[in-house]
């Protein structure tokens, strides 16, 4: 086998080496200089494909005027990050570090029940007795693992102060999805023409694909997370829960993850019977039995398919995400993740059917 340098004079390999360690040195740096930006870009891309037909509704509605459109979805988007958004953020916030200081200081505990929860009929005496041993039990364990949790602390305060970052990511992304919408048809043409130099054959199919993940992910998961967040928070607000945005916040990681609301909404509702008069502890009680079910009714509603990614893989987009790139990740890190795997799954079957259908 000839080498590169009996194809090639001595001068030659020296000046492609240097060209080619030129080119490597570029790439890297230019890597280097966008690497801050992804977030935003992937952020900002999910956001146009995830509200395209929400914009391109609005665009025929208004005669074609997709400039128009665009700037009236961005100024709405706008208004959802910096209003309702940013006070549940700040809430949550507040939580996060009261939580990391008295992680960090051995202090957390479990309050015990109140002593009207003895007067409940048929259930009370039961679940007092109950309630109680499990808060001192949980105190004590709290008490035995609390010097191997304070690593955590650090971890929920770094977390809590990127979240000005955050926000101004939410931001930018908001702003430059705005500025992509108009060219929706000139950027899936890039990205058919893309693909199709990757996989000629399966072009259209990983398009479309791709899209309907991002949609499914982001409207269906994240999207359904963000409005029940939202509304348990108002609940918990109204029912004057302590932290209560954190606990909103909690809400939305265990919808995103696939596991419910209930865990939180449920002790939520045992505390508010316990501290509110009867019609007030009713009427909260109903809006958040409906806000814990409201995830059951809008799936279905804005999924256009049903979504296989497993729960695992959201799990894991969820915590590495949030890892990588703070509070942007954790709603980029599942529909990146999903849709890497979607796309797999689909090749590898892809590629199976292709092998089957091979003579002998």
């Amino acid at each position: 086998m000839k080498t590169l340098r009996q194809y090639l004079p001595g001068d030659d390999v020296i000046q492609l080496a240097i060209r080619l360690g030129l080119l490597a040195f570029l790439i890297y740096w230019t890597f280097v200089l966008i690497r801050p930006f992804v977030p935003i870009l992937a952020w900002s891309i999910v956001l146009a494909v995830a509200l395209y037909p929400v914009f391109d509704f609005l665009s025929r509605l208004l005669g074609g005027r997709s400039r128009l459109a665009a700037a009236i979805l961005t100024l709405i988007n706008l208004a959802i990050v910096i209003g309702p958004a940013t006070w549940l953020g700040l809430s949550a916030l507040d939580g996060v570090k009261e939580f990391a200081g008295n992680l960090s200081a051995g202090s957390l505990m479990v309050p015990s029940p109140p002593e009207g929860v003895k007067n409940w009929p048929l259930i009370g005496p039961q679940l007092y007795e109950h309630w109680s041993q499990a808060s001192s039990n949980i105190r004590a364990a709290l008490r035995e693992v609390a010097p191997y949790l304070k690593p955590l602390a650090g971890v929920l305060l770094g977390l809590a102060g990127n979240a000005g970052v955050g926000t101004l990511k939410f931001l930018l992304s908001v702003a430059l999805a705005g500025f992509l919408f108009p060219y929706g048809s000139q950027l899936v043409a890039a990205g058919r023409g893309f693909l199709y130099r990757v996989v000629p054959e399966q072009s259209e199919h990983f398009l479309e694909l791709g899209g309907a993940t991002i949609r499914a992910v982001s409207q269906g998961v994240i999207g359904v997370a963000i409005v029940q967040s939202l509304l348990a928070g108002i609940g918990f607000k109204l029912a004057g829960v302590p932290s209560a945005g954190l606990l909103a916040f909690a809400v939305m990681i265990l919808t995103i993850v696939q596991i419910g609301a209930a865990i939180v909404l449920f002790p939520v509702i045992i505390w508010i019977w316990t501290d509110k008069d009867f019609t007030t502890a009713l009427l909260l009680t109903l809006f958040l039995v409906f806000v814990g079910v409201l995830d059951n009714i809008l799936k279905p509603l804005v999924m256009g398919r049903g979504l296989t990614t497993p729960t695992l893989v959201i799990f894991i987009g969820v915590i590495g995400g949030t890892l990588a790139h703070g509070i942007v990740g954790l709603f980029i890190g599942p529909i990146i993740l999903s849709l890497a795997w979607e796309l797999t799954v689909a090749w590898i079957r892809a590629d199976r059917a292709k092998a089957e259908s091979l003579p002998g």
